[in-house]
């Protein structure tokens, strides 16, 4: 079993995200898939991860970052500036 769980991502992901207002930044595992391949690519890529990533293969080590919160994922308006 993967852990964490995409809803616990999701949650840990919105939980920012204000009741009143806009739309939470993640309402799908569509935008989780997105976000942690996308992020894994850079690592392949030669980013320095955020997380301790002894042993742990490039997807993993995205998952662990975006749960605890080292790399945030923005609205699509935000990334378009």
């Amino acid at each position: 079993m993967i852990h964490p769980s995409y809803s616990e991502l999701m949650q840990v992901i919105n939980q920012d995200t204000e009741v009143d207002e806009a739309p939470p930044v993640v309402s799908s595992r569509y935008s989780i898939v997105l976000a942690t391949s996308k992020r894994a690519r850079q690592i392949i890529g030669g980013d320095k991860p955020l997380v301790d990533g002894r042993g742990k293969k490039p997807l993993s080590i995205a998952v662990e970052e975006l749960y605890k919160g080292k790399v945030k994922i923005l609205p699509e308006e935000q990334e378009e500036e």
